[in-house]
């Protein structure tokens, strides 16, 4: 157990909740900071977030790249989310690792992200993303709500308003499907969502 306090690790990023944001992305919880390209959600050069993003709304999977490919650009990232209304945050404050990896498998979650207390500064969200299996276990311990299947949604009420929470793929190199097919399930939820025309 002395071992394992030791390894406890807070979350680093404050939530980013652009004013009028209508979907919280939720993950799980960053990789170690000697993995992240930028100071901000989905910071893994390896991961591919940002290109399915760049996929969907630009059909330019190098779109947030920076020009000599080895960073994403936060700021662009940043403003592109706030124009869209994209609020970000993880579903984990708190986490041990049991491998010193990024893997979600191997992620204790000590304690979760104060939901309705996230909630109450985006009034106008009503629709959340999460983006892999551990921030969806978590979020379904936190609501009640019943998981969706990887590519669709559920309605759901909770801390008093209506939402519909969406379990994406994973954005993770690791999960077996192609960035062009993951572009596509996440086109398809930011169609529904009205994000994308």
């Amino acid at each position: 157990m002395e071992t394992n306090e030791m390894n406890r690790e807070i979350h680093p990023l404050e939530p980013f909740l652009p004013a009028g944001a209508r979907l919280l992305m939720l993950g799980s919880f960053p990789p170690k900071r000697e993995r992240w390209s930028m100071e901000f959600y989905y910071p893994n050069l390896q991961n591919d977030m940002w290109r399915i993003v760049g996929l969907v709304f630009f059909a330019d999977k190098e779109r947030f790249l920076s020009a000599d490919r080895r960073r994403f650009e936060r700021e662009r990232i940043a403003e592109f989310c706030r124009e869209r209304g994209i609020a970000l945050c993880d579903t984990a404050r708190e986490v041990i690792r049991l491998r010193d990896n990024a893997s979600d498998k191997f992620l204790e979650v000590v304690s979760a992200v104060d939901l309705p207390a996230l909630l109450a500064r985006i009034p106008r969200c009503s629709v959340i993303v999460v983006t892999g299996q551990k921030a969806a276990q978590t979020l379904v311990a936190l609501t009640g709500c019943r998981e969706p299947a990887v590519g669709e949604a559920v309605e759901c009420r909770y801390a008093d308003r209506a939402l519909r929470i969406y379990r994406m793929p994973s954005s993770s190199r690791a999960y077996p499907l192609a960035l062009e097919r993951k572009a596509e399930i996440y086109g398809r939820m930011f169609r529904e969502a009205g994000l994308l025309e």
